[in-house]
């Protein structure tokens, strides 16, 4: 549902939100929906598995890092690795990232940050 490159269109509980894909900071799977988090602080919880999410999303600066989170780069403010690798985006959230993404994480902030 992409009318052009910023911009998603995503039924909800009581219409259609148009939502410019820079003010998205994370989404997070709950169960077969997704729930977003906005910079203003907002959230909206639509009928969407992350899945859909990381599809629609990809190369536009979003990267899962675990089976329930995907993140945009843009908002990671640092990372850190003992006892587990941890974001930790510009509005304080921490986050863990899992085994299995941990080594494509790395490479993306790297190449986020050389960028």
């Amino acid at each position: 549902m992409d009318m052009n490159n910023n911009i998603l269109l995503l039924p909800h509980s009581t219409g259609i939100a148009v939502i410019d894909i820079n003010s998205i900071i994370r989404v997070e799977a709950i169960s077969n929906y997704s729930k977003l988090f906005f910079t203003n602080g907002k959230t909206l919880v639509v009928a969407k598995v992350l899945k859909w999410f990381e599809t629609v999303l990809a190369g536009k600066g979003f990267t899962r890092i675990h089976r329930s989170h995907l993140i945009n780069m843009q908002w990671v403010e640092s990372c850190s690795y003992l006892p587990q690798l941890k974001i930790v985006l510009h509005n304080q959230e921490q986050l863990s990232v899992s085994r299995r993404k941990k080594g494509e994480v790395i490479k993306t902030l790297l190449i986020t940050t050389a960028a």
